[in-house]
């Protein structure tokens, strides 16, 4: 893994919370005209 990352593993997210992330995908993706991934980490201080 990147150094950049450690620390910030994946964030566990409801299914709610994985709906809109999905939602705004969708409607960044549609006004960029390409597909995108948004990815949630969780800060582990």
């Amino acid at each position: 893994m990147d150094k950049k990352y450690e620390g910030y593993p994946v964030a566990e997210l409801s299914e709610e919370q994985l709906q809109k992330i999905q939602q705004l995908e969708q409607e960044i993706a549609s006004s960029l005209n390409e597909h995108i991934v948004l990815i949630a980490y969780e800060e582990k201080i």
